[in-house]
């Protein structure tokens, strides 16, 4: 793998700098050196460079630990049913935790 990415970075570098004319010459060497198809080779050499991340990309949080708490709450009590169906029933499912002494939540979590 590494002498293919080798490769690859090699002739990518040429390919992209490379006329019409200059661009099928080098795909034709390169389909016949590594065998790979021909529109393949093509994304190959046009794709940028990788830069090899180990770390996943972390997303940025929408709601704290308590909204996400109060949800989960919400949720099993619904005998957790999917997102789209939860999202129709969770204003009803929290009036009616509140009102049963279920739930108890601040108002800026409520909204």
């Amino acid at each position: 793998m590494t002498t293919r990415r080798e490769l690859i970075e090699a002739v990518a570098a040429r390919y992209r700098a490379a006329s019409r004319n200059g661009k099928q010459e080098i795909l034709d060497e390169f389909v016949q050196l590594t065998g790979f198809h021909r529109k393949h080779a093509i994304r190959v050499l046009k794709g940028s460079p990788r830069q090899e991340s180990h770390e996943p990309r972390q997303r940025k949080r929408i709601y704290d630990e308590a909204v996400r708490e109060a949800l989960t709450i919400i949720w099993e009590a619904a005998d957790r049913i999917c997102g789209k169906r939860l999202h129709e029933v969770v204003a009803g499912l929290i009036d009616a935790m509140e009102r049963h002494g279920h739930l108890q939540l601040e108002r800026t979590i409520k909204d």
